[in-house]
């Protein structure tokens, strides 16, 4: 009797291993893997963003999309019933072929073999709750924030401020007393160099949104090589890291939007200009687009999500070269003769005349109407003079002087940069006249060689940036560590000088 019960709780043991779900298993030896996961081996997605695997032999995993999709296409072909016939080696009967069987597609989902370990797992963050109205910063608290990164340009950071301070109340609440918000998507004109993609750049940092930065001149009408116009939408999904809700309240910054203007005086299809702004339309106004996931381009291989753009806020930017003398040509029409008369070189000389920009001057640069009327906020950034370079130099929190001050005082060495070399770095930078990102070049080159000599020597503590060294009239001021213990007066004179 003991020998039979035995052998039914051997049997009932073994139906119940029979009948455990593949998935649970599955689940198990997910959790008990390491920090790697498995990737297609069709499309080389990575398990997070395909879904569960199919495991093959010889440790070959394949995504649901791509082995479906398989399996659709060879069913196409199904000769002779070869696929339904389930005697594959009757040959006599016209019927299937010997030697060959299909497999058997949830039988691979509890397959035991070791996974295909290429790619390190990603932490899963938070989903945070939607936005609450009483935790948006209000405008002043961004602008001050912006002063802590940014120099000058207030007129466009007070723009900016307000501008997505009623964007995220408007995402917030939805409607207000049934009373639609709508989008305050912006336009910012500036010569290069002045700090527009920084200031994106910064305020996207402090409001803590994804924010995708896309270039207008590779984005050209669909159907023709170069980067579809929803592209722009996938980059910010990749930021989002694929949580559609979280991309639905993100940024998006197209950067050299001068670039797809209608082109002049040209009989050739127009397929990276007003095209291009016509499709971006949609986007702008709030639609739904069909994006691939973990890719760039649309393809068979590829899943699809839908993204609605109604609450993401378009943020668009460019220099416009030569939109002053569009302004002045405009401006230059109101002369007249007489002793009240303006002069027609009034205007040649004012520096700041794009902001005296009129959406009639933007459409005549070549953006259309419909284009022009989705950005509502338009804005111009000013120009670095040389005073606004010198602050830019050592003001901000994060500053190139102070860049160069932290690595070298990890070499236990005092970086001092007097005025004189800051007006002197100022000045070569204006020459150049490529604003902010020719300070970065210059010092580059002068500090070069101090970055080289400095750590051979462990005596020396201090070096001075000078005036006479920035024009090649000298050498920086370096005092040795022994030197300075003993002498401090000698310290205090090569301060004061």
């Amino acid at each position: 009797m003991d020998d039979h019960r035995d052998d039914q709780y051997e049997e009932t043991e073994l139906e119940e291993q029979k009948n455990t779900d593949p998935g649970e298993t599955e689940e198990k030896k997910d959790d008990s893997s390491g920090d790697y996961e498995d990737v297609c081996f069709i499309c080389r997605r990575p398990e997070s963003k395909a879904g569960k695997m199919f495991r093959l032999p010889n440790h070959i995993c394949v995504c649901d999309d791509c082995m479906h999709k398989t399996m659709d296409t060879v069913s196409q072909f199904d000769y002779q019933g070869l696929l339904n016939n389930p005697n594959m080696s009757d040959l006599n009967s016209g019927k299937g072929f010997p030697n060959i069987s299909f497999v058997n597609l949830a039988d691979l989902r509890g397959d035991g073999g070791i996974p295909n370990k290429q790619k390190p797992k990603k932490k899963k963050k938070e989903t945070k709750a939607e936005i609450d109205i009483r935790d948006i910063m209000p405008p002043h608290k961004i602008k001050q924030k912006l002063d802590e990164y940014v120099v000058g340009q207030d007129h466009a950071k007070k723009v900016m401020s307000v501008a997505v301070y009623n964007h995220y109340k408007r995402v917030a609440t939805g409607t207000m007393d049934e009373i639609e918000i709508e989008k305050s998507n912006m336009l910012m004109i500036g010569p290069t160099g002045c700090g527009k993609t920084y200031l994106v750049k910064t305020l996207a940092r402090l409001l803590d949104v994804p924010l995708a930065i896309a270039d207008a001149t590779s984005l050209t009408e669909a159907g023709y090589i170069g980067d579809d116009i929803e592209s722009v939408v996938s980059k910010l999904l990749a930021a989002a890291d694929n949580d559609v809700e979280r991309a639905e309240r993100g940024i998006i910054f197209i950067d050299e939007i001068d670039k797809i203007a209608k082109k002049k005086n040209t009989n050739a299809r127009d397929v990276s200009g007003e095209s291009v702004q016509q499709g971006m339309l949609k986007l702008l106004e709030g639609a739904e687009v069909e994006v691939p996931v973990g890719a760039n381009s649309k393809n068979a291989m590829v899943p699809l999500a839908t993204v609605n753009t109604r609450n993401i806020l378009f943020i668009c930017g460019g220099a416009f070269p030569d939109l002053d003398e569009i302004i002045k040509q405009r401006l230059k029409k109101k002369t007249s003769i007489g002793y009240s008369a303006e002069l027609k070189d009034k205007y040649d000389k004012e520096k700041n005349i794009l902001n005296r920009v009129t959406v009639e001057d933007i459409r005549k640069f070549g953006m259309i109407p419909e284009f022009i009327g989705r950005l509502p906020v338009i804005f111009t950034l000013e120009g670095l003079s040389r005073d606004m370079l010198v602050k830019i130099l050592g003001e901000p929190r994060n500053a190139i002087l102070k860049q160069y001050q932290k690595l070298l005082e990890l070499d236990e060495v005092e970086l001092i940069f007097d005025q004189g070399a800051l007006e002197a770095i100022a000045d070569k930078a204006m020459e150049k006249e490529t604003g902010a990102r020719a300070l970065r070049a210059i010092i580059e080159d002068f500090m070069l060689d101090i970055m080289y000599e400095v750590p051979k020597d462990d005596n020396i503590g201090r070096v001075t940036i000078t005036r006479e060294y920035i024009e090649g009239n000298g050498g920086p001021i370096i005092d040795i560590r022994s030197r300075s213990a003993e002498h401090p007066d000698h310290l205090r004179e090569v301060q004061q000088s």
